[in-house]
């Protein structure tokens, strides 16, 4: 399988590209502007620009598959205005841009493109499986318009799925990546109540249903969560308990709000998402890391 992915050079991209070599198939990157040089094909565009060479633009018609994951990152600093916008327009534009592109190519690429469990907002206890409507908020706003960028492809008659991932750790990029220091020193521990649910997935598990999507053409929204959410205060147990620290400070919800802004610490770190992964399971998947300690197990492996 030929498979273009965008996103290339983040944790997901980078697991991604290389599981998909690992079994022998062949991966294109499409590469903005300033994108670090890559020892894959390459297909160089500028969505935010909507500027592609044709014949680059002809070459995405030979793909199979791709696999949408750029966008900004939500956490790596504070949201302000200007950043709030280049988390959107980063996630909406390459979505839209890559949508038309495929609706224009002589083949029918099978499109899986990111999106976040952001689009449920904040719900309480509430179990959210993929039926279940979107939330309100800033983060909920953008991964409606996420998603519907992508639904432009199907509207030209492609196929899509729809990535609505958790939070994904690993000890090598991300949330838990800038966790981990704390917790190492005895540090760490609950945000605000604790009482928030959080739905993590081992990066191991992200790829390998990622490829799940691929291979079985899946369509529609899928949550890429573990099937056994979590408390936050759970989370921050598992972690100290993996390891042998106290894991026992608590991060006051005014302190999180003064710290990061109220919107951010709001729907980042105290938002309560309780997610489930439903239709993955009833497709047939299997998951490596199902539950809370095995997830943060893999996640520091």
């Amino acid at each position: 399988m030929r498979v273009g992915l965008t996103g290339a050079s983040g944790l997901l991209g980078r697991a991604l590209a290389g599981a998909l070599e690992a079994r022998g198939d062949e991966v294109v990157v499409l590469a903005r502007p300033g994108s670090a040089p890559s020892t894959r094909p390459t297909i160089p565009w500028d969505p935010s620009a909507r500027a592609i060479a044709p014949e680059d633009a002809r070459r995405l018609g030979g793909l199979d598959a791709v696999v949408n994951l750029a966008g900004a990152g939500i956490g790596e600093r504070r949201w302000s205005l200007a950043r709030r916008r280049a988390i959107r327009d980063s996630r909406v534009d390459a979505t839209r841009f890559v949508a038309e592109l495929l609706a224009r190519a002589d083949s029918r690429a099978h499109l899986v493109s990111a999106s976040a469990i952001g689009y449920y907002g904040s719900r309480g206890d509430e179990i959210l499986d993929e039926t279940s409507g979107p939330g309100e908020g800033f983060l909920a706003d953008v991964c409606v318009a996420w998603e519907d960028a992508a639904q432009g492809y199907a509207v030209a008659g492609g196929e899509v799925a729809v990535l609505r991932t958790g939070i994904v750790l690993d000890a090598r990029g991300g949330a838990l990546a800038r966790q981990l220091p704390l917790f190492r020193a005895g540090l760490g521990g609950r945000l605000g109540p604790g009482t928030q649910w959080v739905s993590p997935i081992s990066l191991d598990d992200h790829v390998r249903a990622t490829l799940f999507a691929l291979d079985h053409r899946l369509g529609g929204a899928l949550n890429l969560v573990a099937p056994t959410p979590a408390t936050n205060a759970e989370l921050t147990r598992a972690l100290a308990r993996a390891l042998h620290r106290p894991g026992l400070v608590a991060v006051p919800s005014f302190a999180l709000r003064l710290a990061l802004g109220a919107q951010m610490a709001e729907e980042l770190l105290l938002a309560s998402q309780r997610a489930l992964p439903g239709r993955l399971e009833a497709a047939g998947f299997a998951f490596a890391h199902p539950t809370l300690d095995a997830v943060v197990r893999a996640a520091l492996a």
